[in-house]
């Protein structure tokens, strides 16, 4: 029986998750892929005590594998954007199918290195990189090859979606979720990258690049983070028959594609307002299937590595016959975000007096926006002479909204910030 040798570059969380799987389930792969695949070349630059590699060649300098001429496919674990495209550029140059977890890499040089795999003539997977264990990417490129993707809305952070579900089901503040979500391994120390929606741009630049067919940059998502959500916020939305996601959106329009993360309220009776902890969660419309919605651990040391296992499984299998999956259409327009369509939550304080509601209506309706619902809250004591105010409008373009919002900071009666959280009820 042929022997498939993998190198693993990162012997981290799923670097350890790697190793186990392929310790338990070694007889099941094998039968699987009609081969015996063993993890012959380790580079890690410290041990790992979450698995065994005793019987396994360790380097402490990784690019020692991907140079090792006794290994097959390289598995790259190790993160960032500048040491890993190096050691995924020296794999492939070397003749070696690459598998990676690693978003960034592929958001950012993702055309390049599909590029020079082909020219390598071998192949760059990268499942594990968006929605850990959920197989995602295979979803887009083979399940639903036979559709026109109109849209794809989801929960791709997990450390994002943990504090929002705290906040929401345990009516914690921000910080304290975080808190929360930090000692429990969920969050960094510093955790910019999940909170402010660094990481859910990255996946859903590379969803969009597969599902629309068109190499999009990763600096053309609008991004906007969830630390200014306020456990006001959360009961206010609540209340309207809602609950705050952070969402990753990318839509097809007749004249461009709206590419934007950011916080929304998505009605309670929509599956995705259910989604809650690390989960996450991808909901697709494609023009035959219609909606597909795909729920599963996003993150987390054996669901990460399932897909990275998953992915070098197709390549055994595949043998000459793989191919490098990417987008080859020409670059898709971005439509700007003021031009994206949405309804709105907005909350506010204003002063308690007479012509103040009517004045702050008007500055809506001025501009012909519609209001769905106006709500003014109770006064927390009876010397004060402000109140809260939540409005939801109805649909609009972002641009038309934001000259609305101009005229309402200017009403005298208004007082303070200008809570705004955008409404998506089109999935």
């Amino acid at each position: 029986m042929k022997v498939v040798k993998l190198g693993l570059c990162g012997l981290g969380t799923v670097g350890s998750g790697v190793v186990n799987i392929f310790e338990r389930n070694a007889d099941l792969i094998r039968r699987r892929t009609g081969k015996r695949v063993v993890i012959n070349h380790i580079g890690a630059r410290s041990d790992s005590t979450q698995c065994d590699v005793a019987n396994i060649k360790l380097s402490r300098d990784i690019f020692a594998v991907a140079n090792d001429d006794d290994v097959d496919i390289l598995i790259e674990l190790i993160g960032g954007t500048t040491v890993a495209k190096d050691l995924v550029e020296a794999a492939l140059k070397n003749g070696k199918h690459v598998v990676t977890a690693n978003k960034a890499l592929i958001a950012e040089h993702g055309d390049h290195l599909f590029k020079l795999a082909e020219e390598c003539e071998v192949v760059l997977r990268y499942e594990a990189a968006v929605a850990g264990g959920i197989p995602i990417i295979k979803t887009l490129t083979e399940g639903l090859s036979a559709n026109e993707i109109h849209s794809i809305v989801g929960i791709i952070n997990g450390t994002g979606n943990f504090i929002l579900s705290a906040m929401t089901n345990e009516g914690k503040t921000f910080e304290s979720a975080l808190a929360e979500a930090q000692r429990l391994g969920y969050a960094e120390a510093d955790p910019t990258f999940d909170v402010e929606g660094i990481d859910a741009a990255h996946k859903l630049q590379i969803l969009a690049s597969l599902g629309f067919d068109k190499p999009f940059e990763f600096g053309s998502v609008s991004t906007e983070g969830i630390s200014k959500i306020t456990p006001a916020d959360i009961e206010y939305a609540k209340e309207l028959g809602y609950r705050i996601k952070h969402l990753g959106i990318a839509r097809r329009r007749h004249h461009g594609f709206e590419l934007r993360v950011h916080p929304a309220l998505v009605p309670v009776k929509h599956s995705l307002a259910n989604v809650d902890d690390a989960l996450n969660a991808v909901f697709l419309y494609g023009d035959a299937v219609g909606g597909v919605l795909s729920v599963g651990a996003g993150a987390g040391s054996e669901p990460t590595a399932s897909a990275v296992i998953a992915d070098v499984v197709d390549i055994v299998k595949a043998g000459e016959a793989a191919r490098v999956i990417r987008p080859k259409q020409t670059k898709g327009k971005v439509l700007p975000l003021e031009d994206a369509e949405s309804s709105y939550y907005i909350r506010f304080k204003a002063i308690d007096k007479a012509g103040v509601m009517a004045a702050i209506t008007s500055a809506f309706s001025n501009h012909g926006i519609s209001l769905e619902a106006i709500s003014q809250k109770e006064k927390q004591s009876a010397e004060d002479d402000q109140v809260t105010v939540v409005l939801l409008t109805h649909g609009v373009r972002e641009w038309l909204f934001n000259q609305a919002l101009i005229d309402l900071k200017a009403l005298d009666g208004v007082v303070g910030d200008i809570a705004m959280i955008r409404v998506e009820t089109r999935f």
